[in-house]
């Protein structure tokens, strides 16, 4: 995969975290960096696969009435705009 390159700016304490934390993982700063940011868009992609999952537990009863076991809606449902 083709490399991009950043420059940011830190106070020299986060700096030396990052250069301790790399060194102890046995990894350049930029792998540990990079590797911050992949988990930290992992996390993200979690949070909305969790809370989509929270919201069907919550609303499973009107999708299910609404719905029905098929997951479809009835013609009659379809022809008041449903699916």
């Amino acid at each position: 995969m083709a490399k991009t390159q950043l420059n940011v700016r830190v106070d020299e304490s986060t700096a030396e975290t990052a250069r301790r934390r790399a060194h102890q993982r046995g990894v350049s700063v930029n792998r540990y960096i990079e590797e911050l940011v992949q988990q930290d868009a992992g996390e993200v992609g979690r949070t909305f696969v969790d809370a989509a999952a929270d919201f069907m537990k919550q609303y499973e009863s009107v999708f299910a009435e609404e719905f029905g076991a098929s997951g479809r809606a009835s013609g009659a449902e379809r022809s008041k705009g449903g699916r």
